[in-house]
């Protein structure tokens, strides 16, 4: 079986799927796939994850066709951390589960539909929690894919500030930091935001002078710092200047008035949908207002369920057709 071959070829420090917590709903075990594979391929098919295709990564409505979304993101977190696990023999297949599934749970519009709903929404909302309850309560009609334990430890502390029991969740929590500091860089010299001699000499001297040399620098460095140890880690140095170069792109990019030209305006347009829902729950799908009548959820909860899992161009859709006048012509 797949799971035996694991303890001949990984590394003891390694999550294996044998000695996985389990699931919260026992299932037979299938018998080609690990369990951490079997959860992999249930995010690869989730609604949730295909509308990630359609929601901003950083750019709100960029014009062009080669700016990240929150899809690629994910792709590429997928990938660096799946090259980091298997240079250290840990395992990728949770690697690539967790990391996957990490941003299920984004608004429209990243980060700007996360602070909105928030502020807005009386329990809160954190995109790290919101993936969890995708995986746990929402996805297919209210079961759940019913993921291992582990898989869902890493999802929900990927964050800074998180604390994933396994190596491969630090590794996926290291990633995705490295992968959007680096593929925001890019984005943002195609827009014209930024350039390579914009970023501080220091940062380019210590990590590369391109995304590319960046990259190699970060993956090498979180490898080699991590060799035969129980935990991951990078040089005190490369993390030290990757920091600053995250605090510089925030200051840069992040809070850029060009980048950010439209956030007012998703601002208030989430803000009425919100409202308009909360006093309108019965014009949900069904399957949100089952959340509310059939399993007792609270109503901001569900409201909050149904606008974060909006596509940007859902989102667009539902408040022209709820706000703005439409026309019309005598028949």
């Amino acid at each position: 079986m797949a799971e035996e071959r694991e303890y001949e070829v990984l590394s003891p420090y390694a999550a294996h799927a044998g000695d996985s917590k389990g699931r919260e709903r026992e299932e037979p075990q299938c018998d080609i796939r690990t369990v951490y594979q079997r959860d992999r391929d249930r995010i690869l098919h989730s609604k949730s994850f295909r509308r990630l295709a359609h929601k901003t990564q950083v750019f709100i409505a960029p014009m062009g066709d080669h700016y990240r979304t929150r899809l690629t993101h994910t792709l590429e977190v997928s990938q660096l951390s799946r090259t980091i696990a298997k240079a250290l023999r840990l395992n990728d297949d949770l690697c690539d589960a967790i990391a996957l599934g990490h941003d299920l749970g984004h608004t429209p519009f990243g980060h700007t539909g996360e602070r909105v709903l928030n502020e807005i929404c009386p329990l809160g909302f954190a995109h790290f929690r919101q993936s969890i309850r995708v995986v746990e309560v929402l996805e297919k009609n209210g079961e759940g894919l019913n993921l291992t334990w582990e898989v869902r430890d890493g999802i929900l502390n990927h964050r800074t500030s998180g604390h994933p029991s396994t190596l491969e969740g630090q590794i996926v929590r290291f990633c995705d930091k490295i992968a959007y500091i680096n593929h925001d860089i890019d984005d943002a010299e195609r827009a014209g935001i930024l350039s390579e001699e914009d970023i501080p000499k220091t940062y380019r001297e210590i990590l590369g002078g391109s995304t590319r040399d960046r990259l190699n620098t970060l993956i090498h460095d979180v490898i080699y710092s991590s060799l035969d140890r129980a935990d991951i880690r990078m040089s005190p140095e490369i993390e030290k200047a990757m920091m600053e170069l995250r605090k510089f792109m925030f200051d840069h990019v992040y809070l850029n008035s060009v980048a950010k030209t439209e956030e007012g305006k998703v601002g208030r347009m989430i803000t009425m949908l919100y409202q308009y829902y909360e006093k309108h729950v019965d014009e949900m799908p069904q399957e949100y207002i089952d959340l509310i009548k059939k399993k007792g959820q609270p109503e901001p909860r569900v409201v909050c369920d149904y606008i974060s899992g909006m596509t940007d161009q859902y989102s667009i859709s539902k408040f022209q057709e709820l706000f703005v006048p439409q026309s019309w012509q005598k028949k």
